[in-house]
């Protein structure tokens, strides 16, 4: 059967002008010619428009497309380098879509952005070196903490999540907090790191109940379980200070955010309610 490039455009959709572009550059040469000297098309160059079309859609340039239609390499084998070619770039975009979100959101300034867009951009490496600094600095180079630094490592996936950039981000930042790395390092001098056991651990046991009861600080029955607790009143109280900081939560919430993890459940409510009762007179 033969086709005109009208009838080359209606059965593939492409206007006259794509059609004759293609048959220009021989990507769908013309099986001959009809008396008046008109270009005509066959059953395979109806397919070959079909496939080129394809391709152009999927984003593949015209010599690759060549390549391809005259069988010298195999679709699968182009299709396999551009789909990788194409995850780079998705990366690429998400990570841009995460540091504009981020800056629109924090309403930063021009240093800010810069900030912000070198820390997206850092390499694995860069950013276990910063958090490696962060975390020696704030527990300090000591062996029965290795665990919990190891706990406090964000790992963020080869191709993370525009959640997990714009968490990355977020943590990075509090990284470089000073007074936030002193407050976790004043955690670590006493030995109760407070981030996720020890005595965090026994607050939670001690003050849940007391929560899911109803028990005030004031109540008489808040004595006892502050007692329970066995720590010096002055040591508790500077501890609670210390451990209360939300920049500790915000830092667990973006770490469980960025692993993948669930999130972690809020010690802010157990730990007020003990900074009142053992604020009593």
């Amino acid at each position: 059967m033969r086709y005109s490039i009208g009838e080359l455009a209606r059965r593939t959709g492409l206007t006259i002008k794509a059609v004759r572009f293609y048959s220009d550059r021989g990507l769908v040469p013309p099986s001959g010619r009809n008396a008046a000297g008109q270009r005509q098309y066959d059953d395979a160059a109806l397919a070959r428009l079909g496939l080129v079309r394809t391709l152009r859609e999927l984003g593949l340039d015209l010599a690759t497309i060549r390549r391809i239609a005259d069988g010298e390499v195999a679709v699968a084998d182009i299709a396999a380098r551009h789909a990788a070619a194409l995850d780079a770039e998705i990366r690429v975009l998400r990570l841009r879509q995460a540091v504009l979100t981020a800056i629109a959101g924090r309403g930063s300034t021009t240093e800010e952005t810069r900030l912000l867009h070198e820390l997206a951009r850092l390499s694995e490496v860069e950013r276990r070196h910063l958090v490696g600094d962060f975390l020696a600095e704030a527990l300090g180079d000591r062996p029965e903490l290795a665990g919990i630094a190891r706990t406090l490592t964000p790992e963020l996936p080869e191709d993370p999540s525009p959640e997990q950039l714009d968490a990355w981000i977020a943590l990075a930042e509090l990284t470089r907090d000073a007074e936030f790395r002193a407050a976790l390092r004043r955690l670590a001098d006493r030995h109760e790191v407070g981030l996720r056991r020890d005595l965090a651990a026994e607050v939670r046991a001690a003050v849940a109940p007391a929560l899911e009861a109803g028990i005030a600080p004031d109540a008489p029955e808040a004595t006892s379980i502050v007692d329970g607790l066995g720590r010096d009143p002055r040591e508790l109280r500077e501890w609670l200070e210390t451990v209360n900081d939300p920049r500790r939560e915000r830092y667990l919430e973006l770490l469980a955010v960025i692993n993948g993890w669930a999130a972690p459940e809020s010690l802010t409510p157990a730990l007020d309610w003990l900074t009142a009762a053992s604020s009593r007179p």
